[in-house]
């Protein structure tokens, strides 16, 4: 993923949207279908592992606070 921006969740959920948004108002026609599903799924993938990533971090946090 070469992108000119750090990607983030919250714009990964943005594009989702959008290009959902688009193929329930039929606004996608099929030369890009193909393109665009591959790019839900990569930012799909993108999400649940910033979400794993970001409960490891939370649950460390909450161990070291156990353990003081």
């Amino acid at each position: 993923m070469c992108e000119a921006k750090q990607l983030t969740y919250k714009s990964a959920m943005a594009e989702i949207e959008s290009i959902v948004g688009k193929l329930e108002n039929n606004q996608l026609d099929i030369d890009e279908l193909s393109a665009k599903v591959k790019r839900v799924s990569e930012l799909i993938a993108f999400c649940k592992s910033k979400l794993h990533e970001t409960e490891e971090e939370v649950e460390k946090i909450l161990a070291t606070m156990d353990n003081q």
